[in-house]
């Protein structure tokens, strides 16, 4: 389905071209605006499918994602494995559980996200799942952008893997041209 998926975030304008400074500090040419997708219920529950079919008949529990973007991801995949679903949020700059949200010791739980590029955000979830005494069994994302170089020590699935080029701010060749670097989502930006 990697051809389909990578159509279907390029025509629901997912797939943004331009100078972005993204979650990491790093730099880059393009950015998968995966809410772009997700805003169609229709492809997502077609594109997350897929996803939880990968982990299904491992007795997961539970998923969990990072707001913002793993919220409606977990909830979809939460759905189709037939599990509750929760998500994480940052409180004082640490990544936690809110909400009256609970994990039992032991529970086996799947975490997931929309996209990942350096995974930071996955592996502060991993690290809430594991101080709670749950279990986590795996990692599922809408696009891993790592190129296959995030590492969970965990079983890793995606619906699509790009490869797409990032830079440290002080070696980025955008930067040198002058172009100004746009955080998605703070400012109107061109879709590919």
């Amino acid at each position: 389905m990697a051809k389909d998926a990578l159509e279907i975030f390029r025509q629901s304008g997912a797939l943004l071209e331009g100078h972005f400074r993204l979650t990491s500090g790093r730099h880059s040419a393009q950015y998968m605006q995966c809410a772009q997708v997700l805003q169609h219920p229709a492809l997502a529950a077609e594109l997350v499918q897929e996803l939880a079919a990968k982990f299904q008949g491992q007795g997961i529990q539970t998923v969990i994602g990072p707001a913002m973007g793993g919220i409606i991801v977990a909830h979809e995949v939460g759905r189709a494995l037939g599990t509750r679903a929760l998500f994480t949020e940052r409180e004082n700059g640490m990544m936690s559980l809110r909400r009256g949200f609970g994990l039992a010791a032991g529970e086996r739980v799947l975490i997931v996200e929309d996209v990942i590029t350096t995974g930071g955000s996955v592996k502060e979830v991993i690290e809430v799942v594991r101080e709670k005494g749950a279990i986590p069994v795996g990692v599922a994302v809408l696009v891993d952008r790592s190129g296959g170089k995030a590492d969970f020590g965990l079983p890793l699935a995606s619906v699509l893997q790009l490869d797409i080029e990032t830079f440290e701010p002080e070696i980025c060749p955008l930067c040198a041209q002058g172009i100004p670097a746009v955080k998605p989502g703070s400012r109107q930006v061109t879709i590919a």
